[in-house]
């Protein structure tokens, strides 16, 4: 079942072609960012475009229990009363972060230096995943966590009283781990660095910028160095959230596999530490064209047009590439079903340590639907059929994991026979608006009791 109610049964069907604009939910990532940063400043931030998935919404309840003032205004629009760095309060009840990795770690590293104690726990996806990757660079700033066997949750974290600045090298691509450490930072008298051998997802660095933090990002023979000075008076901001590039992989990888498709998603982040999905793509052959490119609250955006694209070719995705579009590997996989030739790629052990084994559910889900698929550790090969040859007609199993569903939701617009889901409520972790939109352009995607 899934981490939020009773199992929700979909089923995919071969459609025609998938035509208008897809306006996608707003970034993930920067919606965690804005709620949690604009907690620790002092004053009001004001947010416009917030994604309202469960995801997001859970680190709203948890700043709340922290002693923020977060208020939802409607449409997208939402303002947070910020305590200040240093300023939680010991939150009553147990936090409760759903199924987001990304918010709960996060949200440890916001309080690890504050001297209160606060426990959290998630769905079961969540609870299995692991947290000592978390928990062991913050244990050096002089936090004691305690948590279930293999370091996972339900955990409990005391702050540290006397917190004291680190140094820590990153030992595998992550920004969520970056991001806590940082977050810890804030709280702590002196210079905190951070070492990144591989760049990631940099919207943490940008946004501590905006609020008025200190730091620098230097690029070093160690890697990328940034240095974050402690207990600022971080300044309230407005922001406005781009829409989600994660989430626009799905219109645009179903219109790129869906033959007569043209779909425009406008106003998408293009970060360049999120944007190797669409460089993938466009080395395949997909025809993507990308409109009006501009910036907004330093970030890189534009509008986003995806055509059908017969003609793809499997290639060897550069794993230099991987951290900007580790979470669209599934849905880039479905793309690689269609493709002529093996697609092959490597340096994605992180896959393994999502909400699930990403690289286990596909390739099973896959299989069943008659594409081959190699895997290993840390790499894993789809051998594409070109387009008409992908048979389609199983059942999937979506391990409780929204990316998965909403892949395999993908796959069975192009494949012969429906492919059936198990279960897709997760979906609405991250993109609740999903099944509306892709119905509005034209895809055939339905709950199998309605």
């Amino acid at each position: 079942m899934s981490g939020h109610g009773n199992p929700i049964p979909m089923t995919s069907r071969k459609c025609g072609p998938l035509k208008g604009e897809a306006h996608v939910p707003g970034d993930k990532s920067i919606s965690h960012r804005s709620l949690i940063l604009g907690a620790m400043a002092v004053g009001e931030t004001r947010i416009s475009g917030l994604l309202e998935g469960e995801d997001v919404l859970d680190t709203a309840k948890a700043m709340q229990a922290f002693g923020a003032t977060v208020t939802n205004h409607g449409g997208g629009n939402w303002s947070v009363h910020g305590v200040g760095v240093g300023g939680f309060a010991e939150p009553e009840n147990v936090i409760d972060c759903g199924n987001s990795g990304t918010g709960v770690r996060l949200i440890m590293g916001s309080m690890a230096t504050t001297p209160i104690t606060a426990t959290f726990t998630g769905d079961a996806s969540l609870n299995s995943r692991p947290m000592a990757r978390v928990t062991d660079p913050l244990a050096l700033f002089g936090t004691q966590a305690v948590g279930r066997d293999g370091g996972r949750l339900p955990m409990t974290l005391v702050g540290a009283e006397d917190a004291v600045p680190v140094r820590y090298t990153v030992p595998m691509p992550s920004a969520q781990v970056k991001s806590a450490v940082l977050l810890a930072g804030l709280n702590v008298a002196g210079q905190t660095v951070v070492i990144e051998k591989e760049a990631t997802r940099d919207h943490t660095e940008r946004m501590l910028t905006g609020f008025g933090a200190e730091i620098s990002v230097e690029e070093t023979d160690e890697g990328r160095v940034i240095t974050l000075t402690g207990q600022p008076e971080l300044k309230p901001q407005d922001i406005v959230v781009p829409r989600d590039p994660s989430s626009a992989a799905f219109p645009v990888c179903a219109a790129v596999i869906t033959e007569g498709s043209d779909v425009l998603v406008p106003n998408i982040g293009l970060n360049p530490t999120r944007a190797g999905l669409f460089t993938t793509l466009k080395e395949m052959g997909a025809d993507l064209t990308f409109e009006n490119m501009r910036e907004e609250g330093g970030e890189p955006v534009a509008d986003l047009r995806a055509k059908y694209s017969p003609n793809l070719k499997g290639i060897e995705v550069d794993p230099t590439r991987a951290a900007s579009m580790i979470d669209e590997y599934p849905v880039l996989s479905v793309v690689a079903s269609f493709a002529e030739g093996d697609t092959v790629m490597r340096g994605v052990k992180e896959l393994r340590v999502k909400e699930s084994d990403r690289i286990d559910a596909m390739a099973k889900g896959l299989r069943a639907n008659g594409v081959d698929v190699d895997e290993g550790d840390d790499w894993w090969i789809v051998k594409g059929r070109g387009f008409g040859n992908v048979a389609g007609g199983a059942e999937v199993d979506t391990v409780l994991d929204h990316r998965i569903a909403m892949s395999f939701a993908i796959l069975g617009m192009a494949t012969e026979k429906p492919v059936r889901l198990n279960d897709g409520g997760p979906i609405a972790t991250s993109f609740p608006i999903f099944e509306t939109l892709m119905a509005d352009l034209g895809a055939q995607i339905a709950r199998n009791n309605s």
